[in-house]
């Protein structure tokens, strides 16, 4: 316990059933305790490591899931600057995850002082700080940014009742501004905000007066008081039940009741009833000799119902760690270890498609040239059209190396021409053309955290969009597919306005894979799949990129 004296009668009794909070910096546990003890938040244990110089926050966090004596929360806050070995955090946050336990915390320190300098569009996008987001989403820590919003998740997640999934809320409130915002943040979040049963609302308006809002949100004007508040929550609890995860309450102090009548109907209703309530009280000043009591009474409280929405959002969106894939149908580990050790540095073309082909990867129709005499013999090998490619340069775009819609043999030649003649050309790859929408998958080594991979939009507004989303290799198959559907491009890989959309399962196939070349291939310091191309199931990786070390 932190300054035990400082928070005498302030801080709610310590409680097997509060929050373990194990922290890299004992100023971030009393400045939080400070925000926190204010709205009523219950502690089990405070922790901290100080600057991690002997024992860090992984090591308490592994005392906590291998040490049976330790009495854990099922809540655990982290305060972390070093991590101290991801792979041992990962391990320790999963296992916990396993026996119940919902960890949420706070990586600080991940900023860089420039840009990277990196010869794949994975390797450049990739950054310290996306490798904290994957090693966080994998281990199922939620993750947030500041103390404030560390208060209002472990709120939200307390208030829950061990209830996190749930995504329907009614909404109650004594002012319609308030209301609004509130069931606008929880839309925004993931949940949906239900109209009541028409036999509900018959109920409501016998409690409430004339013009009150019966619907959802209910508002119930300023002049509500205790006992309707109570019946309110007592009719959803027995009619809506079926229908309802939570309620939400916002209530200020209009002046024209008694507010601790509310704050104990509040009270009463959380410790009766089996739905869930989440109270929001505006007016912290004007009601805080009853909020006092509300809090000495063991209860916890919002103070801002767009805060509480984002919290509640945090909960039911939270990372769920799944097990790794560790075998798929016409990927070979044994072809890939006898290519593993063949080259260093940029990988040649042509042992980049025999990773391909191993990892059961499509790929195009293609050959490589370095005689323009050959051209006429590849028409029957590769129909018209083509797309034809420099060799050497790593950056093709950047140098015009690219010429697509080659439709005959004197469009090929003066394509050659105009390729050979770029600085540091070695040949021409010919391609058979391929349509479609365009996506990138890659992989690139992040140190101690191991390989990240990465999917997105392709082409050359892979960086320019930023529209890329990183995960831990290797990915399990749910993780493939939130990849997939979480970049806000989804809509072009679904197909918009009559443009034919890409196979999404599919997607997430070929993103496991990509990871799993991660495991097998561990030399890779870089790679892009840039673009992955086509419509539909027909996808085939129409531009490679790897770097091994």
């Amino acid at each position: 316990p932190v300054h035990a004296g400082k928070f005498a009668g302030l801080l709610p009794d310590m409680t097997w059933d509060g929050i373990d909070f194990i922290s890299g910096s004992g100023a971030t546990v009393d400045y939080l305790i400070e925000q926190a003890v204010k709205r009523g938040l219950r502690f089990h244990t405070f922790l901290t490591v100080g600057n991690s110089a002997q024992t860090g926050v992984t090591d308490v966090l592994a005392l906590c899931d291998e040490d049976n004596g330790w009495a854990t929360s099922k809540l655990i806050m982290l305060y972390i600057e070093h991590v101290g070995g991801p792979a041992k955090l990962l391990k320790h946050a999963r296992s916990l995850g396993a026996k119940g336990c919902i960890l949420m915390g706070i990586k600080a320190g991940v900023t860089e002082a420039g840009s990277r300098a990196a010869a794949s569009h994975t390797g450049a996008m990739a950054t310290s700080d996306t490798a904290v987001q994957a090693l966080f989403d994998k281990a199922g820590i939620i993750r947030v940014e500041s103390r404030l919003e560390l208060v209002d998740v472990a709120m939200a997640l307390s208030l829950a009742r061990g209830r996190y999934d749930g995504r329907k809320v009614c909404i109650i409130t004594d002012a319609g501004g308030p209301g609004v915002m509130l069931a606008d943040e929880l839309n925004r979040q993931g949940f949906t905000v239900p109209q009541l049963k028409t036999e509900t609302r018959k109920l409501l308006a016998e409690v409430l007066p004339p013009g009150a809002g019966l619907g959802n949100p209910i508002d119930c004007l300023p002049s509500r008081n205790g006992s309707q508040i109570s019946r309110i929550m007592e009719i959803l609890a027995s009619r809506e039940s079926d229908v309802l995860d939570y309620i939400v309450l916002v209530m200020g102090d209009s002046g024209l009741s008694d507010n601790w009548e509310i704050y104990q109907a509040v009270i009463e209703a959380s410790d009766s009833l089996d739905i869930p309530i989440f109270p929001s009280f505006c007016t912290a000043v004007s009601s805080e000799q009853g909020l006092a009591r509300f809090r000495k009474a063991g209860k916890c409280y919002f103070e801002d119902e767009v805060s509480l929405a984002r919290a509640m959002g945090k909960m039911i969106n939270r990372p769920r760690p799944g097990e790794p894939e560790t075998g798929l149908p016409g990927y070979d580990p044994e072809k890939l270890k006898a290519v593993s050790d063949c080259v260093e540095g940029i990988v040649p073309a042509d042992l980049t498609r025999r990773v391909l082909e191993a990892a059961g990867i499509p790929t195009p129709a293609q050959v490589e040239l370095r005689d323009r005499n050959t051209l006429g013999t590849l028409e029957n090998e590769i129909p018209f059209p083509w797309v034809m490619k420099v060799m050497g340069p790593l950056h093709k775009s950047d140098v015009s190396g690219v010429i697509t819609g080659i439709q005959d043999l004197a469009g090929a030649e003066a394509a050659w021409d105009k390729l050979t003649a770029i600085e540091h050309a070695s040949g021409v790859m010919v391609q058979k053309m391929v349509s479609g929408s365009e996506v990138i998958m890659g992989l690139s080594r992040e140190g101690d955290y191991g390989h990240l991979v990465a999917f997105g939009l392709g082409g050359i507004y892979a960086e320019a969009l930023g529209d890329v989303r990183f995960g831990l290799a290797p990915l399990s198959r749910e993780e493939a597919r939130r990849m997939v559907r979480s970049i806000k491009g989804l809509p072009i890989l679904q197909g918009t306005r009559g443009q034919s959309g890409l196979d999404l399962e599919l997607l997430a196939d070929l993103l496991v894979r990509v990871s799993l070349l991660a495991r097998d291939l561990p030399r890779i310091k870089e790679m892009d799949v840039n673009p992955l191309k086509g419509r539909g199931k027909d996808l085939v990786a129409v531009d490679v990129r790897m770097i091994v070390d």
